[in-house]
């Protein structure tokens, strides 16, 4: 019962031919973690972006932003 069987070993080896077999099935997922993560980080500086000078948001306003603005 402590060691394994032919079939512990198959399903390892499964494992490993996915992960590590064909083109670098592995290194692509990582690279494309990697995208994801600078496009995370890309995302978080053009929030930056949305203030104005004055730290004021120019994002849309609501009805009654408009309405309070007017007076």
């Amino acid at each position: 019962m402590g060691s394994l069987s032919i079939w512990h070993w198959a399903i390892v080896i499964v494992v490993v031919a996915l992960l590590f077999g064909g083109r670098g099935k592995l290194s692509g997922l990582m690279g494309d973690a990697a995208k994801g993560i600078k496009a995370f980080r890309e995302g978080l500086k053009g929030d930056d972006d949305v203030k104005s000078n004055d730290g004021v948001s120019s994002l849309p306003r609501t009805d009654a932003e408009k309405e309070e603005l007017k007076r």
